[in-house]
């Protein structure tokens, strides 16, 4: 009789460790917490913790169990949910139906004539290199023209005006070649980048047209294109194509910056509704501005870890917000608890009574030093405190970023330190180049940071109350109804006491790969709602539930609870030295009164909630199919060493997606579990469900186990990590 893995002494062992679960009453320490003024620390001690950001509460009394959650990041699935609520998911590599794009593929420009003069002419204005990388690229274009053509990168120059001079040269004398400028490999220099474009001859570039256009809107809407876009582009074809992007372990921008590289196209130009993890495999729309299938189908032999797909042809571009949601797969490895019923209890228990509807801790950053209080910092107008939060060593980074940040706080060398940072670390890089050139500029510095992603300390620190704020609504008035004074979305149209509100300014998140959110977190909540303060009339009827109560996130046109949980917001404030109704300085952009605010459901259910336990023995199986698994009708991480050793198709199949060093340790993995002579069985928890834009897959497992969900601590239950 095989052994269930919860009569397994080994595994039983581990419940001693197993804290005891309070679900509705943490410690008032962790509700009334504040955090430290950044002017006076400028450092966390610690990594941060889920009650540092005020996630605290559960919803139900259930016990929890423990289980490893992203021990592979095969195990958390993400499939986009569209706004008319179908999943995303990849299903053909396949150029799209009825669309003959060798017919309307754009025209090869001539370059039959002799350009010695005008790369003579070139050689004046440039110098010989890159008259002589000119003269190859023209080379290879004449050569290949309907290939892919590698761009040049000119020699670095740091005059603007002679720059403006070297585009104008190729927009007169070579319509077939566009131009950008592009951050020299040192990181401090500007270069020109040349890069051969397939658009009929006299297409010329964009570059003559207005700078607030260039490289990333054709409109006032904010919506993407590729400036570099075909000019006689088919009257039949929507002028955007649409596809699904599938991506093991990489991130969106990640993955989207890979394929502009290798198609010459700005990462910006892309277009997408919402983010996702890195640590997963997901699937999501993204669009990109006149650009025909089969150069991007082209692409997937090349990629590795990546796969494009289910190409179409629309007429606008997906800008961010526009999905439903998204639907996770997560497999919860090495489950552990007193029993298998209690582990089927909890499970249940997560799709009747739901989660609170907390920001993660992705939301606050992944070091030891949280985004809102860099946050805390702007609204207060520390403009050096915040820089030097941004730029100070921390605790749990790389080898090589700690090396950066600390030879930067020794020796104040700009140029030095930016060889040294890493290009991922986008606003340290983008602050010390401000520095460089503004020595002592904090806030200019500041604004050097992409908005997007400088906008993320000021709505974290949102988030920061709104967490705490939450959890004083439930440990006071519970969840099990409405209170007094609740504000609740309307269930009429009526416009007495209610208050209109666009939350669109709410959730702008970053793009940094180290905080990205599988919540797809860079969309509003809500677009536009009516909100309203529960009265006793409201009581009395029984209107409004516990699951129609919001909570604000600070701004000039919300409203407060009526009841003791406002008081919270500003008290918590004040101690962090703001003001939620007067600004400390004039830069609007980090100032809550110059901002609307939103509004967030304090509770969640997931949709269409699922789940299933599963015994397995080897850490290496996969345990759910991703959709590259379903159209290939195998599963590459089973297969035996010597069927990853052949020639055959699913080999192929799987050496097109892993790097020869994840090869190497599958293979390793699978030596060593063929080696064992007695494998343990274990169990699993695979659940299957859908969540609406900003809310955190996280937040619900965290109500299932009743643990942290911190890196840090499920880190320290995955075997595979040592």
């Amino acid at each position: 009789m095989r052994a269930s893995p919860f009569q397994n002494p080994p595994l039983l062992a581990a419940l001693l460790l197993k804290p005891f679960f309070f679900p509705f009453r943490p410690s008032s320490s962790s509700s009334s917490s504040s955090l430290s003024l950044p002017g006076k620390t400028l450092a966390m001690a610690k990594t941060l913790d889920e009650s540092h950001v005020g996630i605290s509460c559960y919803v139900s009394s259930l016990p929890g169990f423990r289980g490893v959650l992203k021990q592979r990041y095969a195990d958390f699935i993400v499939n986009e949910v569209d706004g008319d609520g179908k999943i995303v998911r990849l299903t053909t590599v396949d150029l799209p139906p009825n669309v003959d794009d060798d017919k309307e593929e754009e025209k090869s420009p001539s370059i039959d004539k002799d350009y010695s003069s005008e790369i003579e002419s070139f050689r004046s204005l440039c110098g010989d290199a890159d008259a002589e990388a000119l003269k190859e690229l023209l080379g290879r274009i004449s050569s290949s023209p309907e290939s892919d053509v590698l761009p040049i990168i000119l020699s670095p120059d740091s005059d603007k005006s002679h720059r403006a001079d070297v585009h104008n040269f190729f927009k007169k004398n070579f319509n077939f070649l566009v131009t950008d400028t592009v951050e020299g490999s040192d990181g401090n220099e500007r270069c020109i980048r040349v890069r051969f474009s397939l658009k009929e001859a006299g297409g010329g570039s964009r570059r003559g047209k207005k700078r607030k256009n260039t490289g990333h809107s054709d409109s006032n809407d904010g919506r993407p294109f590729d400036s570099r876009g075909s000019d006689s582009w088919p009257e039949h074809l929507g002028k955007f194509l649409r596809f699904h992007l599938y991506k093991e372990n990489k991130d969106t921008q990640e993955a989207l910056g890979v394929i502009g590289k290798m198609l010459g196209i700005q990462q910006r130009s892309f277009g997408f509704a919402g983010t996702k993890d890195k640590r997963s495999i997901s699937t999501q729309r993204a669009t990109i501005f006149k650009l025909h299938a089969n150069r991007l189908a082209a692409l997937n032999s090349r990629l590795f870890g990546i796969k494009v797909g289910d190409f179409s042809y629309v007429r606008e571009g997906l800008v961010l917000g526009q999905l439903f949601g998204n639907r996770f797969t997560i497999t919860l490895r090495g489950v552990v608890a007193d029993s298998e019923e209690t582990v089927k209890t909890a499970a249940d228990g997560l799709g009747k009574n739901g989660f609170i509807n907390y920001y993660g801790l992705q939301r606050f950053g992944s070091g030891s030093v949280p985004t809102h209080l860099v946050g805390a910092a702007l609204l207060r107008g520390e403009w050096k405190d915040a820089v030097y939060l941004i730029l100070d060593p921390r605790e749990g980074e790389r080898a090589d970023v700690r090396e950066a940040r600390e030879f930067y706080k020794e020796h104040g060398n700009i140029d030095a330190t930016l060889r040294k940072l890493p290009r991922h670390l986008v606003a340290e890089r983008a602050v010390l180049q401000c520095l460089k050139k503004c020595p002592g500029n904090y806030l200019q510095a500041l604004k050097a940071i992409p908005r997007t992603l400088r906008m993320m300390y000021v709505h974290s620190y949102q988030s920061y109350l709104w967490n705490h704020a939450v959890s004083m609504r439930v440990q006071k008035y519970g969840v099990s109804q409405v209170a007094l004074g609740d504000l609740v979305y309307c269930k009429d149209s009526s416009p007495v006491d209610m208050v209109k509100v666009d939350s669109s300014e709410t959730e702008d998140d970053l793009n940094d790969g180290s905080l990205l959110e599988e919540s797809g977190e860079e969309i509003p909540d809500e677009k536009v709602q009516f909100v309203k303060t529960v009265d006793s009339e409201d009581l009395q009827k029984g209107t409004y539930t516990f699951e129609d109560v919001v909570l604000p996130l600070p701004g000039s046109r919300i409203i407060y609870p009526g009841n003791e949980v406002a008081n919270l917001y500003h008290e918590m404030a004040t101690k962090d030295g703001i003001s939620l109704i007067e600004s400390a300085h004039g830069v609007k952009e980090f100032s809550i009164t110059s901002m609307k605010g939103g509004y967030r459901r304090v509770f969640q259910r997931p949709i269409d909630y699922r789940w299933e336990l599963r015994t397995y023995t080897d850490d290496n199986i996969s345990l759910a199919e991703t959709d590259l698994d379903i159209m290939s009708k195998s599963t590459p991480s089973d297969l035996t060493r010597k069927e990853l050793l052949t020639n055959g198709d699913s080999a192929k199949k799987l050496a097109s997606q892993k790097s020869k060093g994840e090869i190497d340790m599958e293979l390793s993995k699978v030596d060593s579990i063929s080696n064992s002579d007695a494998l343990l069985p274990k169990m699993a928890l695979k659940m299957e469900f859908t969540l609406p834009a900003s809310c955190y897959a996280t937040m619900a497992i965290r109500e299932l186990q009743k643990s942290t969900t911190s890196v840090a601590f499920h880190k320290t239950l995955n075997p595979c990590t040592g």
